[in-house]
């Protein structure tokens, strides 16, 4: 594919290298030279200078027989303008990064479209809804919901508590409500065979039902985590007042702030519930006065990722049984994880896996990223003649990398095995390392 990327920043960067590294034919256009740097002799795509709002500069990066415009800069009003352009030039397809809320709003889609945006990403509101879930289930590491919440995916720090360690998968799946599609074991991620084991600190994801969540919760030793029902945020970001909007309405909220006018301006921005305290929360003294040892969850929004995670390790020694990051550098993600911090959010993979979508030209459901692994969970719609419903799984010769979790059908949630045939009308859920995902197509293709 064709993609164009404006804006070398963070979130443009990330994609660009990741694309680049799929054999995609990308253009990676800023301003600025610094930002660029020595992107072009380090990764397979062009960097060009220049601006994404002067029609000269996009026909120049070839925006014009793009399958995909992606504008990612930080100006919201750049990113709309430059993708109109796209659109106007010939570009099939068009993603641009916004920082207004309102836009979201479903009355708002068909003018966007009539524009020719096709899509809106809100970073920030990807990982409010990260946080938010993370909240709600203190137990998990991440969580993802498919059909309607018919299928669930789950990520769990296990223990040396948990009854399933140390048994082969042979002998640990059979006959039981859930799927193991993959184990992170420190910087490895393993997609699991039968004479494979769970060892004590692996992140194990687990494919299942709703009904069945408690179920993995017990044999994961999960039962001593009770509900949050007090939470501090470090930092008052756009982030944190989305979290904050939905956060069940019976769990407390304090945020604190450092800086003074935004405290001002949190106290318009979120309900009565939440109290706004303007101070450093890395201050030891100011948390034990609001009470940090008596408090269920810790989630820390700074913009530094170091300041996050040093934040998260003194809340847990504090008391805190739930503590969430949010961390930009993506080379930290493992450390973090080592370090044991608690959930891991990152606003760049979050914007990939909503981009990965929209590359891929099957009709992909939605497709959401791991945190603590280079991987992703795509859901698949299937057609008659599709060749995934010609044979059984164990031989459809999936690439390495990928593994089907389950199946949505008539609307119900199933459990698959080496036997199960993929049926036309299902919804497959197939669990994958990054850079496996455009290899799937060919399985949902007559």
């Amino acid at each position: 594919m064709k993609i164009v990327i404006a804006g070398a920043g963070a979130v443009g960067t990330h994609l660009a290298k990741m694309l680049s590294a799929e054999s995609h034919d990308v253009v990676l256009l800023d301003e600025s030279e610094e930002r660029l740097g020595k992107l072009e002799s380090l990764f397979d795509l062009k960097a060009m200078i220049g601006s994404p709002t002067r029609i000269g500069n996009l026909k120049t990066a070839g925006t014009g027989d793009a399958d995909l415009f992606v504008a990612v800069t930080p100006d919201e009003s750049t990113n709309i303008n430059s993708c109109i352009l796209a659109h106007y030039l010939g570009a099939k397809k068009t993603i641009a990064r916004i920082d207004n809320y309102e836009y979201l709003q479903p009355k708002h889609k068909e003018f966007f479209r009539s524009l020719g945006i096709n899509s809106l990403i809100y970073p920030e509101k990807l990982a409010a809804e990260e946080i938010a879930t993370s909240i709600k289930y203190c137990w998990m590491r991440q969580m993802l919901e498919f059909g309607n919440g018919e299928l669930v995916m789950i990520g769990v720090k296990v223990r040396g508590n948990s009854s399933i360690i140390n048994i082969p998968f042979r002998d640990l799946q059979r006959d039981m409500p859930y799927h193991i599609v993959a184990i992170q074991r420190g910087d490895e991620t393993i997609i699991p065979r039968g004479n494979d084991v769970i060892e004590v600190d692996d992140l194990v994801c687990f494919m299942t039902t709703k009904s069945h969540i408690s179920y993995i919760r017990d044999i994961c030793g999960k039962e001593q985590y009770s509900e949050v029902k007090s939470v501090i945020m470090m930092g008052g970001s756009r982030i944190a007042v989305r979290t904050a909007e939905l956060i069940p309405s019976d769990i407390s909220i304090k945020i604190i702030e450092s800086d003074y006018a935004r405290c001002n301006k949190l106290i318009e921005l979120v309900d009565d519930r939440v109290m706004i305290i303007n101070g450093d929360a890395r201050d030891p003294e100011l948390l034990r006065s609001e009470g940090i040892d008596r408090t269920d969850a810790f989630i820390a929004l700074s913009d530094n990722s170091e300041t996050n995670i040093l934040a998260c390790l003194a809340a847990k020694r504090s008391g805190v049984y739930r503590t969430v990051a949010e961390i930009e550098n993506i080379d930290y993600i493992s450390m973090a994880e080592e370090m044991d911090i608690g959930s891991v959010i990152n606003k760049k993979k979050l914007a990939a896996s909503n981009i990965f979508q929209m590359m891929l030209n099957t009709d992909v459901s939605s497709v959401r990223c791991l945190m603590f692994t280079e991987a992703v969970v795509a859901e698949f719609p299937v057609d008659e003649g599709m060749s995934i419903t010609k044979r059984p799984v164990k031989d459809l010769g999936l690439p390495v990398g990928a593994n089907i979790g389950g199946v949505i059908r008539d609307g119900k949630g199933i459990n698959v095995s080496g036997n199960s045939m993929i049926e036309p009308g299902d919804h497959v859920i197939i669990f994958c390392l990054e850079n496996v995902l455009k290899k799937l197509e060919k399985f949902f293709k007559r």
